[in-house]
C-alpha cells in the first residue's frame, strides 16, 4: 500500500544533516516516527542502513543514546567509509517492544519496516531511490529483527549485521513481562531465526553478528553461531569484551559500518 500521510521536519529547526519523519503506517494504521541521518549528501542511489532499536527504545535512541552519527562521521573523516543514509525507525510501538514481527492481532511490524519505512525514506530523502542498496542492523531486539528480516527478505538485502541479539523470541522476557502470546503470528515458524536462514540459505546476503562475553545473551548468540556452522551457512561471529550496554553498541557499530562498506566496495 502507498503511504498516505507524511510529516517532515523543517531543516531550519532540525539538527544538522538530520531529518525527522512521522509516517501514517499502512500496516499498523497509526502514526510512527523515523530519524534519518546524512540527508545532505549529494550522491545518488545512496545505500540505506536501517538501524533497529531494542526494547524500551524509539527512533531517537541510536543517535541520542548511542551517538551513531558521531561514529559514522568519524569514519568518513578518516576516509574509511563511503556515503550511507542512516534510517532509524520506531519499532512500531507494541508494548515494550514489537520484535518487528507480523503479529496476528496487533499489526504487521515487519512490513512497517520493509515497506513503510523504506518507502518513506525514498519519498523524503533526495539521495535515496528504489536503486539504493538496503542494509539491516540492530541491537538486542533490533538485532533479532535485523537477523530475521534479513534472512526472510534475503533477495532484497545487501548485508546483515547484528549486535547483542535476541536469538530466540522467548529471550525477550529477559527484558519485559509482555506475554509471548502477544507476538503470535499466522505461521508458527515465523519467529524462528534458524528456520528462515535454512529456508533461504542459497540467497542469503553477507552476514555478521557480535556479542559481548559479559552479556546475558552471549550464550544464545554462541548457539546461533554453532547452528549456522552446522548448516554450512556462511557468516562471521565476533565475540568482544562487554555487556548489554550503549557503551558496547557505540563502540561496535563501527564493525557494522566497515562491514557494509566492504560489501559496497566489492560492487
Amino acid at each position: 500500500m502507498a503511504i498516505q500521510r507524511l510529516e517532515i521536519s523543517n531543516p531550519k529547526y532540525t539538527p544538522e544533516n538530520t531529518q525527522l519523519v512521522t509516517v501514517y503506517s499502512s500496516h499498523l494504521q497509526r502514526r510512527h516516527d523515523i530519524s534519518i541521518y546524512n540527508i545532505n549528501t549529494k550522491a545518488n542511489d545512496v545505500p540505506i542502513i536501517i538501524l533497529m532499536h531494542g526494547v524500551y527504545g524509539n527512533h531517537w535512541v541510536w543517535m541520542h543514546l548511542g551517538g551513531v552519527h558521531q561514529v559514522y562521521e568519524s569514519l568518513k573523516q578518516k576516509h574509511q567509509l563511503g556515503e550511507f543514509i542512516l534510517v532509524m525507525p520506531s519499532d512500531g510501538g507494541l508494548h515494550e517492544g514489537s520484535a518487528y514481527l507480523p503479529t496476528m492481532k496487533h499489526g504487521n511490524y515487519e512490513q512497517w519496516i520493509m515497506d513503510d519505512v523504506v518507502n518513506a525514506t525514498i519519498a523524503t530523502t533526495e539521495s535515496a531511490s528504489q536503486n539504493s542498496p538496503l542494509y539491516l542492523t540492530g541491537l538486542s531486539m533490533g538485532g533479532y529483527g535485523a537477523l530475521r528480516l534479513g534472512a526472510k527478505f534475503a533477495k532484497q538485502i545487501k548485508g546483515i549485521s547484528a549486535h547483542s541479539s535476541i536469538t530466540e523470541l522467548s529471550q525477550i522476557n529477559e527484558f519485559t513481562d509482555t506475554p509471548l502470546s502477544l507476538y503470535q503470528c499466522a505461521d508458527q515458524n515465523e519467529a524462528d531465526l534458524l528456520s528462515w536462514f535454512k529456508q533461504n540459505k542459497s540467497q542469503l546476503p553477507p552476514l555478521r553478528f557480535d556479542c559481548g562475553e559479559e552479556d546475558t545473551l552471549f550464550q544464545g548468540n554462541l548457539a546461533l553461531h554453532q547452528a549456522l556452522l552446522a548448516e554450512n551457512i556462511s557468516h562471521q561471529f565476533d565475540r568482544f569484551a562487554g555487556a548489554h550496554s550503549w557503551e558496547y553498541w557505540h563502540q561496535h557499530i563501527e564493525q557494522t559500518f566497515r562491514f557494509f562498506n566492504s560489501i559496497e566496495l566489492q560492487n
